[in-house]
């Protein structure tokens, strides 16, 4: 575990990397004005990872500052991702709160943690790591049964093998009837837009690809 645990038994407080207002880049909610709460750590190193910076810096704030400064956005959705959030346990509490608050919440994990404490009000995106990842094996398949209808899996795309694989992994979990959205995304410099597009055509699979909107306008500048 790449968090410091010295904090973990405080019911009240999290690492937090960096609290932001952007526009959602990827899911369901692509393009809506979110604030992201990016949480310090993550157990995974998947080979093309873009935010390593959030492996380790951080400020220890309670969950009350926590969600003033999200509440100063004065923004609809909130976005908690990481890292990987669900290594800090304290994510649980803050998910509900952010709920009780009113806001709609996304959460965005790797898929290495459980998500079987996630309040039901959450929608989740599990990342089901692909091969190509490097982080294939990490992959929690006990998650797949708390899936519920509004939440979204995503599959970064790297190359065929990984794209045959998402596409095996769709069926053998029933993920069109599981969930709202299935997501296949390219990872940058490894599969074109246009290729992963023609495999998605020539299958006829029903599944929404995604490009990354906040790279497209920020490239790759912290903070977006």
């Amino acid at each position: 575990m790449v968090v410091e645990t010295a904090f973990m038994n405080d019911s009240i407080t999290l690492r937090i990397n960096e609290i932001f207002y952007s526009l959602q880049g990827e899911t369901r909610t692509v393009g809506i004005p979110t604030v992201f709460v990016r949480l310090t750590g993550c157990p995974l190193r998947c080979q093309y990872c873009d935010t390593a910076y959030a492996f380790h810096k951080g400020d220890i704030l309670t969950q009350d500052e926590v969600l003033a400064r999200v509440d100063s956005f004065h923004a609809q959705y909130v976005t908690v991702t990481g890292g990987e959030p669900l290594a800090q346990p304290n994510c649980i509490s803050l998910l509900e709160k952010l709920c009780d608050q009113g806001y709609e919440v996304s959460l965005e994990t790797g898929g290495a943690m459980s998500i079987e404490n996630v309040d039901s009000r959450v929608v989740t995106v599990l990342d089901l790591k692909t091969p190509g990842s490097n982080e294939c094996d990490r992959n929690l398949e006990s998650n797949i049964k708390f899936l519920k209808p509004v939440d979204q899996v995503k599959f970064v795309i790297c190359d065929r093998r990984d794209y045959e694989w998402a596409k095996a992994r769709c069926d053998q979990y029933d993920l069109r009837n599981r969930v709202s959205d299935i997501l296949f995304s390219p990872s940058f410099g490894q599969v074109s837009y246009r290729e992963l597009a023609e495999w998605i055509l020539s299958d006829n699979l029903q599944v929404r690809m995604q490009l990354q909107l906040h790279k497209l306008v920020w490239g790759d500048q912290p903070g977006h």
